[in-house]
């Protein structure tokens, strides 16, 4: 416990204030006094939330690949996987960009945007998405750190690159009168800081990425794909199933969808130790099965189960307690400010269970059985979530989205916990 708690607690520090730093950007977006602009931010992180997310499992799969390499004590195994799962992820992520800048327009369509909302949060993803690339090279470092242990420095990445955000964008957005444009400029510039201070810890101090070889790449390239593409694919889920809520949400205007946008970011501020577990638990898991120490494995999951209760609980009675002042504070009206009610006062209470999902996740992505995962996040965002929205929307209205959202991944939460214990008591 005491090992999942460390590992939990310095990467929450560092990525929830990564997202505070984005909820911060928004706040001051919200300063401008233009509902049109909080529209825009939302729809444009609907279309954003793909890439990072594709990032997101190229991370999970270096982090498994890595660690399984240290836990067998074969480090120059390691350096090399480490070198090819950087290069792999540089090649992804070059593509996904331009994909993303290509389709822009008719994705944002797609999913609700026009007029000037549609133009701002275009322009938004043109400036921000080629940075994507800068972003790899960061991630790529910290699953190295992550992989090896040293959860300490993977935060200092972080909040590095989140401070430098936290002083710019205020600067860029309001002092310059930069607006949209200001916010877009942030994002660069924090994931030049992200990748420069990744790869200084993961070179300079643990020397875990070995010089660049072909044959190695190639080699790394079945392995680190095993189990990218069905981490990628567990963690596309969650965009999809969020690209389908903010179609159905933009029904009921841009003061709902500016709510959306709020929600999603107090979303990751306030639960961002169970998104840091996931990720924290996944090198614990990978070198304990590396090793053999199976039982290490089981009081890991279960540890991790304990971790996220007594977590949600905590955060779910802060969000209640400051509702109204979030409300107040991003001008939230009329059926935004009920949309982030229903989230403070019940959705966020979901995170008991749906944090369950997040450590089965990581425990079938490190164990051999990724395609677990994928088939648990897609149950929730690409059967469940659709439907159960359409159905709660015409009955509760625009605050039915933020329901149908908490009660498909609560319900798929339990099934994740139970079929993941089922699978550890069969080792």
């Amino acid at each position: 416990m005491g090992h999942v708690v460390r590992m939990t607690l310095t990467g929450a520090a560092g990525i929830t204030f990564v997202f505070l730093v984005d909820l911060a950007n928004l706040f001051w977006i919200a300063k401008a006094g233009d509902r049109t602009l909080v529209a825009a931010i939302g729809f444009a992180f609907a279309v954003q939330f793909f890439a990072v997310s594709i990032g997101v499992g190229l991370m999970i799969a270096g982090v498994a690949m890595i660690s399984r390499g240290i836990g067998m004590g074969d480090f120059e195994r390691a350096r090399q996987d480490a070198t090819g799962a950087m290069a792999l992820t540089l090649t992804v992520q070059l593509l996904v960009a331009v994909l993303i800048v290509a389709l822009r327009e008719p994705m944002l369509r797609q999913v609700g945007a026009e007029g000037e909302t549609l133009a701002l949060a275009s322009r938004y993803i043109l400036i921000s998405m080629p940075s994507l690339i800068v972003m790899a090279v960061g991630m790529a470092g910290q699953a190295s750190l992550r992989a090896v242990g040293d959860g300490r420095r993977s935060m200092y990445v972080t909040l590095t690159s989140g401070a430098v955000a936290m002083v710019v964008d205020p600067f860029l957005i309001l002092g310059l009168g930069l607006g949209l444009d200001g916010a877009a400029l942030g994002v660069v510039l924090s994931r030049f800081v992200m990748a420069g201070m990744a790869m200084l810890f993961a070179i300079g101090v643990h020397d875990l990425f070995a010089r660049p070889d072909w044959n190695a790449i190639k080699r790394s390239a079945k392995p680190f794909a095993l189990v990218a593409v069905p981490a990628i694919l567990t963690q596309m889920a969650t965009p999809f199933g969020n690209y389908l809520l903010t179609g159905v949400i933009a029904g009921f205007g841009d003061n709902a969808v500016a709510a959306w946008a709020v929600v999603n970011r107090m979303m990751v501020v306030a639960f961002g130790g169970l998104f840091s577990l996931s990720g924290a638990i996944g090198g614990i898991f990978g070198q304990n099965y590396g090793a053999g120490l199976i039982d290490r494995v089981r009081s890991a999951f279960r540890d991790a189960l304990i971790f996220c209760a007594g977590y949600s609980i905590l955060v779910w009675a802060m969000l209640v307690a400051t509702a109204q002042l979030v409300i107040v504070g991003f001008g939230l009206v009329d059926q935004g400010a009920q949309v982030y009610e229903a989230f403070a006062y019940l959705g966020a209470g979901a995170f008991l269970f749906i944090g369950a999902l997040f450590v089965s996740n990581a425990a079938f992505n490190n164990l051999d059985k990724p395609t677990r995962s994928t088939m648990l996040n897609w149950l929730r965002d690409g059967v469940l979530i659709l439907p159960v929205a359409l159905w709660a929307s015409s009955v509760f209205g625009a605050p039915g989205v933020v329901y149908a959202q908490s009660g498909a991944g609560a319900a798929v939460g339990v099934i994740g916990a139970m079929w993941t214990w089922r699978y550890l008591r069969q080792l």
